[in-house]
């Protein structure tokens, strides 16, 4: 029988594919490239394959390495989540935890929550990494991320969800917009109105078109974030839609804006937190929810 590899050997493996080249796999792992470069041969050797390519441009994985670097990142995900597992059962929430936030959260509820999670949490080391959604999840299913603060709905396989309260939408105008003189609004009112949104890629542009179709959408401005959507207002671009935890964080304050709820039903996103399936940390990801939740405002009903 063939001499198992070792889990060194797979990671130098997975560096080499990463990085396409011995010598920056060798610095991303902190060896040398001779080192790195041993290891790979006695893996091929004791495998009966050659898993790499050696050539003036790099290192090219073959058919068999490939094959091998697909079993080779099952392999070192579960001696991972071996890890994380028994630290968990030590002490949760104890070291490390990677966490993702989407752009229209992040500022607006971190702010809330770090102060307490540090409070709750004292050894706990919370790295934080803020993208688009779909980003997000793409880090949380290749180990990248432990978790992520998201809006939903929204759909990804392998990805379990924790819904954790209601953010409702507003509408943001001038003061000199028709609609502002009404004190509560509904959807049939934005019937034709030119609406700004974000650009495609965030998951607040989907939420709102679900929930506002009646309303029209400028396809000649999209803004990359909300602070910038709100200056788009200000310039009398058109009105938009906010998250009620945006607002009430701040975001138009000072602005001469105005900002107006919708009747009920209210009509909004959830915010929820999410981890892939099977992960180890998921109870500890529950427990942030947790932690989260009572600090959001008391959810209401999002149509």
């Amino acid at each position: 029988m063939s001499q198992l590899p070792t889990l060194r050997q797979l990671q130098f493996l997975l560096a080499l594919a990463e990085h396409g080249s011995f010598s920056r796999a060798a610095e991303a792992v902190f060896v040398t490239q001779p080192t790195l470069s041993a290891a790979i041969k006695e893996l091929e050797a004791n495998l009966g394959v050659i898993l790499v390519e050696r050539g003036a441009r790099g290192a090219i994985l073959t058919p068999a390495g490939e094959a091998v670097l697909t079993r080779a990142r099952r392999v070192m995900t579960e001696a991972e989540d071996l890890v994380i597992a028994a630290q968990a059962a030590g002490e949760p929430l104890a070291g490390p935890f990677k966490l993702g936030v989407i752009p229209t959260i992040a500022p607006f509820l971190l702010p809330r929550v770090l102060p307490t999670m540090r409070r709750q949490f004292p050894k706990l080391e919370l790295y934080l990494r803020e993208d688009l959604t779909q980003r997000l999840y793409d880090a949380l299913l290749e180990r990248r991320l432990d978790a992520a603060l998201v809006a939903l709905p929204f759909e990804a396989s392998m990805i379990e969800t924790h819904v954790l309260g209601a953010d409702e939408f507003l509408f943001c105008c001038e003061a000199s917009h028709p609609l502002a003189a009404k004190p509560e609004l509904n959807a049939a009112d934005l019937a034709g109105e030119p609406l700004l949104l974000l650009e495609d890629g965030h998951c607040l542009r989907d939420h709102a078109l679900a929930a506002c179709s009646a309303g029209a959408v400028r396809s000649d401005f999209a803004a990359t974030s909300l602070h910038t959507l709100v200056q788009m207002v200000k310039a009398g671009l058109g009105a938009t839609l906010l998250p009620r935890m945006a607002v009430e964080a701040g975001l138009v304050d000072r602005m001469g804006l105005e900002v107006r709820p919708f009747d009920p039903p209210v009509i909004g996103r959830e915010i929820g937190i999410a981890w892939r399936k099977g992960s180890a940390r998921a109870e500890e990801a529950r427990q942030l929810g947790d932690v989260i939740r009572s600090l959001l405002v008391p959810p209401q009903p999002v149509s």
